[in-house]
């Protein structure tokens, strides 16, 4: 699920890093403008909370699955973007450029198309958890969150890869679009596997920790912002001292 280099042609790949950094700077004054109306100690609990899912998707590339005729891997983006809200795109790009460097996934050139194909899906990801969460609780939303993440970026990946290839090697795309068509329906059981996988997470955490499901910026996605608690100061009444 990473386009390497020498694949895509220079206008598509720069126009990768274009939309990469449209939406990596819009995430970050989202998350700015979120941090606002948030406790000091919620701000603080998004950091770690970010910095540890941006490890297990880094992580996640590195555990392959052999579905024949390919071996693919989990992605993690939907669990990524339901978690860390408009956070995630920036986690990704960070994610996938140390695969880049540790582990030779993907590409320098195409480091931008692909945060774009894995962090386009997970902010969707997100806002279909932020929605559903509201009327269908929160078992039913996450298992769609890590369907729609993983799904999405697959057909992302095809939809690239097929452009690319169709624009520089014209006469032999037919054999290249049933092999990038074979890796998509081998991706099939990881597109159910990342929903399930999703689904047990959030439920997991909403038994031991609920507060890492709400305190990912709540001024975005309308929810309550964290309020501090009131503090009551003590006053001298007629009968002694009370409560004001």
């Amino acid at each position: 699920m990473h386009i390497s280099d020498g694949i895509l042609p220079v206008p598509l790949w720069l126009g990768g890093y274009g939309i990469t950094a449209l939406l990596t700077s819009y995430s970050l004054r989202v998350c700015r403008q979120g941090s606002r109306c948030m406790s000091e100690s919620s701000f603080h609990r998004q950091l770690p909370k970010a910095a540890l899912l941006t490890a297990a998707f880094f992580v996640a590339s590195s555990i392959h699955l052999p579905i024949p005729p390919a071996s693919v891997h989990f992605l993690l983006n939907g669990l990524v973007g339901l978690l860390l809200g408009p956070l995630a795109y920036p986690a990704i790009v960070v994610g996938l450029f140390f695969q880049v460097v540790a582990f030779g996934h993907g590409g320098l050139t195409t480091l931008g198309i692909n945060a774009a194909i894995m962090g386009i899906p997970a902010l969707l990801a997100g806002g279909i958890f932020r929605v559903g969460r509201r009327r269908l609780g929160t078992g039913i939303p996450a298992f769609l969150a890590g369907v729609v993440g993983a799904g999405l970026a697959v057909l992302l990946f095809y939809g690239v890869v097929i452009a690319g290839l169709s624009s520089s090697t014209p006469l032999a795309t037919e054999a290249e679009q049933l092999a990038t068509g074979t890796l998509v329906l081998a991706h099939l059981p990881v597109i159910g596997l990342e929903g399930l996988f999703t689904s047990w997470v959030v439920l997991f955490l909403q038994r031991v920790q609920p507060d890492l499901l709400l305190d990912s910026w709540p001024q975005t996605f309308g929810e309550t912002p964290d309020r501090q608690p009131t503090q009551v100061e003590p006053t001298l009444t007629h009968s002694g001292y009370g409560k004001r």
